[in-house]
């Protein structure tokens, strides 16, 4: 992980941070309010800076403690990190494809962060990738 993708993680768990302080929350009552969609675990390595951040967590996340956006949690209120003509048409199509057009788009996408940053992905594919890989 370079120096700026760090920093951004970190930036991103710090925010995770404060809002759930903000709100009173334990992890645990956090988990909850997510349906158990995230877990107490999961929300920790978020806050600590161990995994990064996805939108769809983001998003369950802010909905939860309702004192955030996600365009907060991800640092994409800030100007140096606006999402170009490209990226935001990529998002429009992820949000628009069903679960089979999802999954094989962050199969596309961990396979190219893979090659960038030079790390295995744990578990097995998803999406189509996982039925040419059975």
């Amino acid at each position: 992980m370079n120096e700026e993708t760090k920093a951004l993680t970190e930036t991103i768990a710090n925010r995770l941070r404060t809002a759930r302080a903000a709100t009173g929350l334990s992890l645990k009552q956090l988990s909850d309010k997510t349906q158990g969609r995230l877990t107490k675990s999961r929300i920790s390595n978020y806050e600590q800076g161990l995994r990064r951040l996805r939108i769809e967590s983001a998003e369950i996340l802010a909905q939860a403690l309702g004192n955030v956006t996600t365009a907060h949690l991800l640092c994409l209120d800030e100007g140096e990190l606006r999402l170009n003509d490209e990226e935001q048409r990529l998002l429009e199509v992820y949000r628009s494809a069903d679960e089979l057009g999802r999954a094989t788009i962050m199969g596309v996408a961990d396979h190219e962060y893979r090659l960038i940053a030079g790390r295995p992905r744990r578990g097995r594919p998803r999406g189509r990738a996982a039925s040419r890989a059975a």
